[in-house]
C-alpha cells in the first residue's frame, strides 16, 4: 500500500514510520506545520510544533530513506482547533483540543488530502489498535494501558478507520525507545510532548486571558454568597480545587471545588466535593466508530471514559431519536464537565464518542 506517515518529530511517529517501511509499504513522511510562528526549540517537554520538531522528523525520514514533505496546515489548525478551544472556554465548557485535532486535522484534512493524492492510508504513532471485526474494522485500546490513546481517537468514523494504521498499538513505550536506538533514530530518548501543544509554557489561563481579555466576576457558594473574585470564568473548569482565590473559608474548613461556571453573569459557583457527584449526563454530536446504535434497541451496557487518562466506569447508554446520547453511571462520578468528550467502550472496542452537554447531579435535594 501507499501510506502517508504523519511524523511529528517524536520517537513514536518515527518508529511507526519505520515499521511501515519494514512491512513493505510505499511510505512517504509528512510533518504538519501547525503554528504560524513556530518556536525554534521546544520548551522542556511541552509542545510538538517547533522548528526543531520539523528537523527531527526530516532526519528520521532520511534515516529511513523515504520521501519527506512539510504540509502547512497552520490556518486550518488555528480555525478548527485553537479558535474552537478559546470559544469553548469562553462558553464555560472544557474542551479537549487533542481530540479535536484528530477529528478535524489528522483524520479529516490530512486523510482527505492523502486519499486525493492517491495514498491508501495514513499511519500515525498513536497507541491504539485497528482490528477486523464481524462488521468491518474496529478501533480498540492499545495493549499498553499506560499509553492507550483510544480516547482521543474516539471521534474516528468507520470510513476513517478503513484508512488508518497504528503500528504501535501492540507495543509498550520502553520497547519503542529501544527500537528507535537500534534503528539509529536520533529521537530515541527525546522527551514526549504533553499538555496542549499550542500553549508551550503550559499557562492555559494566561493564554486564554490574552485572547479573551479580563472579565472579572464573582466566586459564590451554593447559597449565592460571594466568597471571592476572578478575572475570567475561562480560568476555571468543573472539579477544580486550586487557584480559586476564595477569601472566605468554608464553615467546615474543608476545600471547595468548582461546581458551576456561568459566563453570562460571570459567576463561578463553588462548594463541597460531594456536590460534584454526577450520576447521568446527556451528550450531543455523537461520532460512531462503526454502525450507530439504533434508538429503538433501548439501553446499551458499556464502559464510559470522560478523561483522556481517566479510568473507564460502568454505564448504560441510550441513543435518543434526535441523536443525543444519554449515559447513566453505575456509580456517581466527579469532575464531569460540559464540553468534555465521553467515549463509550465495549470491552477494548471503542463504540463511539460524543460531547457532554448537560449533567445530572447525584445529590438529591428534598422538596
Amino acid at each position: 500500500m501507499r501510506v502517508l506517515a504523519a511524523m511529528s518529530g517524536g520517537v513514536d511517529s518515527a518508529v511507526a514510520a519505520a515499521r511501515l517501511v519494514e512491512a513493505g509499504h510505499d511510505v512517504t513522511g509528512v510533518h504538519l506545520a501547525l503554528s504560524a510562528n513556530p518556536q525554534s526549540f521546544r520548551t522542556g517537554a511541552r509542545g510538538c510544533c517547533t522548528i526543531e520538531d520539523s528537523r527531527d522528523a526530516r532526519r528520521a525520514a532520511d534515516v529511513l530513506g523515504i520521501p519527506f514533505y512539510v504540509w502547512d496546515l497552520a490556518e486550518r489548525f488555528r480555525a478548527d482547533v485553537v479558535d474552537d478551544f478559546v470559544a469553548e472556554y469562553a462558553a464555560g465548557r472544557t474542551p479537549n483540543p487533542c481530540l479535536r485535532c484528530n477529528e478535524r486535522i489528522k483524520f479529516s484534512a490530512v486523510l482527505d488530502r492523502a486519499l486525493a493524492l492517491g495514498f491508501d492510508a495514513v499511519g500515525t504513532g498513536h497507541y491504539a489498535r485497528v482490528l477486523e471485526g464481524p462488521h468491518g474494522r474496529e478501533l480498540h485500546r492499545a495493549t499498553d494501558p499506560e499509553k492507550d490513546q483510544s480516547y482521543v481517537l474516539g471521534v474516528l468514523t468507520a470510513d476513517q478507520l478503513a484508512h488508518a494504521i497504528f503500528p504501535l498499538g501492540d507495543t509498550v513505550k520502553s520497547e519503542v525507545r529501544d527500537e528507535a536506538e537500534r534503528r539509529g533514530l536520533a529521537v530515541a530518548r527525546k522527551p514526549d510532548s504533553h499538555d496542549i501543544c499550542f500553549i508551550a509554557d503550559g499557562d492555559t489561563a494566561g493564554f486564554l486571558r490574552g485572547r479573551l481579555g479580563s472579565e472579572p466576576g464573582e466566586v459564590v457558594d451554593a447559597s449565592g454568597a460571594v466568597v471571592g473574585s476572578h478575572d475570567g470564568t475561562y480560568g476555571f473548569t468543573i472539579g477544580q480545587r486550586k487557584g480559586l482565590r476564595i477569601g472566605t473559608p468554608a464553615a467546615d474548613g474543608k476545600p471547595r471545588y468548582v461546581l458551576d461556571i456561568s459566563p453570562v453573569d460571570r459567576r463561578v459557583t463553588v462548594g463541597p466535593r460531594e456536590a460534584l457527584a454526577v450520576d447521568a449526563l446527556t451528550a450531543v454530536a455523537p461520532r460512531w466508530c462503526g454502525s450507530a446504535p439504533v434508538p429503538s434497541e433501548g439501553e446499551v451496557r458499556c464502559e464510559a471514559q470522560f478523561r483522556a487518562h481517566g479510568a473507564p466506569v460502568e454505564a448504560v447508554a441510550t441513543v435518543s431519536a434526535d441523536g443525543s446520547v444519554g449515559v447513566a453511571f453505575a456509580a456517581p462520578q466527579e469532575g464531569v464537565a460540559p464540553g468534555q468528550a465521553i467515549v463509550l467502550y465495549d470491552g477494548t472496542r471503542v463504540v463511539g464518542s460524543a460531547t457532554i452537554d448537560t449533567t445530572r447531579s447525584a445529590v438529591r435535594t428534598s422538596a
